[in-house]
C-alpha cells in the first residue's frame, strides 16, 4: 500500500512535524539485516538501528520465530496474581548477564516506563527501610529518561520541560558533562569533566543526603546528542552517592545490549550502579518491552510485611508480556550466538576513525563517539536552529542513508551486525552532503 491509497490524517505521529512529513511522507514497507525497504521499493541502509533498538539488525529469524511460536501457544497472560514460565526464564537470564547484585527484573513496556518504575522503587526502598524523609531525586541537565512525567522531571531537556511543566516536587539537576570548549572533537570519552560529578556534593550540602533517595544518569546521554561520559566521571558518580547513602540508577535504555561494546556501561567501566534501566535491545525492538534490574537490596527490604499482601503497589498489564518475554529470550540467544558485544568493541574503532574524518568540513564544530554510537554536531545555521541537520537528514534519506537527528547534531548507531563497507557508505554519504551544505 502507497501513501497515495492510505489515509494520514488520523495518526498523530511522536517527535515528528506532522504536517510537514504528511506532505513527504517517509514510509517503511520490510526490513532485512541492515536495510528498510520503503513502500516505493527503496532501499535504506539503517545507520541508526531503527530508534537506537533493533541493535542485531533486521530480520532475526530466531527472534522472528520465538514470536510465531509464542503466538501460537498464547498471546497474553495476566501479569497480576498469576504469570507465565517465560517471564521468570527471561528474568532469570538477564539477571545472569548484568554484573554484580542485580538479581531482581521489573518489567515494563517502554524506557520511559523504566524511568518511572526505578524511581518509584528507590522512594519505596527508603520507606520500607524506616527513611520516609528520603525523598528527593537528582536527575542531571540534558538528561532523557522518557516522556512520563516522572521522566521528564529528572529529566533536562529543555524542550519538554517549556511543555509540560511543572512537573514532581523534591527533584534537583547537577549539571551535564558537554564542554564542548575543552573537549571538542575527542575520540571515545573525553579528557576533562570528572570535577563536574562533584557539584552533587553541592546539592547534599544544601539538602542534606538524609533527604535524597537517589540519583539518575544516562551513562551516555543519547538525545541529548551522544554527550560522552568524562574519564572517572561516572566511577566519582558511584563513589559519591555510595559515601551518602543513595541509589544510583543508570538509564541504560540507549547503551545496554551492546551499543557501549558490553552488555552495559556498567559492565564495561566496572561500576555497580543500585538500578539499571532497559528497553530498546533488550527485544531488538521486536515487540516493545522494558525491566529495570535492582539490588539484592532493593528487593530484600521492599520484601517485608505479610507474605500474603502485595508488597510493591506497582505494575503494567502488560508486564511480562508472553510475546515480549519471548522476543527478549531469543534476542539474548542471538546476542551471544553471533558474539555481537564483542563485535561491536571491536568494531568501534572503525566506526570513530571513519566519522572523525567528517572533522574537515566548516560546519562541523564538534565530533563526538563512544562504541558503537557517533555524533556530528553541526553549526547551527543563524536564525534557523536544526535546519542543518535535517536537510542533512532528508538528503541521506533521499541517498538511501537513515540517521538521526536531535538539535543540529546528526546521530548514528548503527545495528552491531554493521560491516565496514556499510560504515564506509553511511559516512562518504555524509561527507558528500556536508561538502555542500550550506
Amino acid at each position: 500500500m502507497t501513501a497515495n491509497m492510505q489515509s494520514l490524517d488520523e495518526y498523530w505521529m511522536p517527535f515528528t512535524a506532522n504536517r510537514a512529513f504528511k506532505k513527504n511522507p517517509r514510509l517503511f514497507a520490510s526490513a532485512e539485516g541492515m536495510y528498510y525497504q520503503t513502500t516505493e521499493g527503496k532501499k535504506i541502509l539503517d545507520g541508526c538501528a531503527g530508534l537506537w533498538c533493533v541493535n542485531a539488525g533486521h530480520g532475526q529469524k530466531k527472534i522472528n520465530d520465538a514470536i510465531k511460536f509464542q503466538v501460537d501457544q498464547m498471546t497474553y497472560s495476566p501479569a497480576f496474581q498469576g504469570g507465565h514460565l517465560g517471564a521468570f526464564e527471561f528474568a532469570e537470564r538477564l539477571t545472569e548477564l548484568f554484573s554484580g547484585d542485580l538479581n531482581h527484573v521489573f518489567f515494563t513496556n517502554s524506557g520511559s516506563e523504566s524511568a518511572d518504575t526505578s524511581l518509584k522503587l528507590a522512594r519505596a526502598y527508603f520507606k520500607a527501610r524506616g527513611n520516609p524523609e528520603k525523598v528527593k531525586l537528582i536527575g542531571r541537565d540534558k538528561g532523557y529518561h522518557g516522556v512520563n512525567f516522572g521522566g521528564l522531571s529528572v529529566g533536562g531537556i529543555p524542550m519538554a520541560r517549556k511543555v509540560y511543566g511543572p512537573f514532581l516536587q523534591d527533584v534537583h539537576h547537577i549539571p551535564h558533562t558537554h564542554d564542548m570548549a575543552r573537549n571538542a572533537f575527542s575520540k571515545g570519552q573525553p579528557e576533562y569533566g570528572i570535577e563536574l560529578a562533584d557539584r552533587l556534593l553541592e546539592i547534599i550540602d544544601l539538602h542534606g543526603s538524609d533527604t535524597i533517595a537517589a540519583v539518575i544518569v544516562e551513562p551516555m546521554a543519547g538525545s541529548a546528542g551522544v554527550v560522552v561520559p568524562p574519564k572517572g566521571y561516572l566511577e566519582r558518580l558511584r563513589k559519591i552517592t555510595k559515601e551518602n547513602d543513595i541509589l544510583l540508577i543508570f538509564d541504560e535504555v540507549i547503551t545496554a545490549f551492546g551499543r557501549t561494546g558490553d552488555i552495559s556501561t556498567a559492565a564495561l567501566l566496572g561500576i555497580e550502579p543500585d538500578m539499571i534501566n532497559t528497553a530498546k535491545g533488550l527485544t531488538n525492538g521486536a515487540v516493545p518491552m522494558g525491566a529495570v534490574l535492582a539490588s539484592d537490596e532493593i528487593q530484600k527490604t521492599i520484601m517485608q510485611g505479610p507474605p500474603d499482601v502485595i508488597e510493591l503497589f506497582h505494575g503494567y498489564t502488560y508486564s511480562g508480556h508472553p510475546l515480549a518475554c519471548a522476543a527478549g529470550i531469543a534476542t539474548m540467544e542471538v546476542y551471544k550466538e553471533q558474539d555481537l558485544f564483542a563485535r561491536a568493541a571491536a568494531m568501534a574503532p572503525y566506526l570513530e576513525k571513519a566519522v572523525h574524518s567528517l572533522s574537515r568540513h566548516d560546519v562541523v564544530q564538534d565530533i563526538r563517539n563512544f562504541g558503537m554510537v557517533a555524533a556530528v554536531d553541526l553549526k547551527p545555521r543563524e536564525g534557523a536552529p536544526t535546519a542543518r541537520s535535517f536537510e542533512t537528514y532528508l538528503e541521506a534519506f533521499e541517498r538511501g542513508v537513515l540517521v538521526r537527528t536531535t538539535g543540529d547534531i546528526i546521530a548514528l548507531s548503527p545495528p552491531l551486525i554493521v560491516d565496514e563497507k556499510q560504515i564506509d557508505t553511511i559516512i562518504n554519504t555524509l561527507d558528500d552532503i556536508l561538502s555542500s551544505l550550506k
